[in-house]
């Protein structure tokens, strides 16, 4: 069976696949520093959130900080498991 066949639907998307490599990096980011480090607007980031959320691979908290909203992103353990599989399967499929 050829290794694209193991790859993620949800992670092929480039935004989504980057929000992973990003929180793959750290146990938790906020909403800002994921946005600033995979440089893209804050609707768009905020729609791939909530298709990785829908999909179980993310964990989004939402709270405050004295009077500022502050929401928290961090892969659940199936994201987790999910992404190292998926770059397991780039990985075969580059022959790495």
């Amino acid at each position: 069976m050829h290794p694209r066949h193991r790859l993620f639907d949800v992670l092929q998307n480039p935004i989504r696949f980057s929000i992973a490599a990003a929180l793959d990096k750290a146990e938790k980011l906020s909403f800002r520093e994921v946005r600033d480090a995979i440089e893209v607007t804050d609707s768009a980031l905020s729609k791939q959130v909530a298709l990785l959320e829908q999909a179980g691979y993310l964990k989004v908290q939402k709270g405050f900080v004295g009077k500022m909203p502050r929401t928290t992103l961090a892969l659940s353990a199936e994201g987790r498991t999910a992404w190292k599989a998926h770059l397991a399967a780039l990985r075969d499929i580059a022959g790495d």
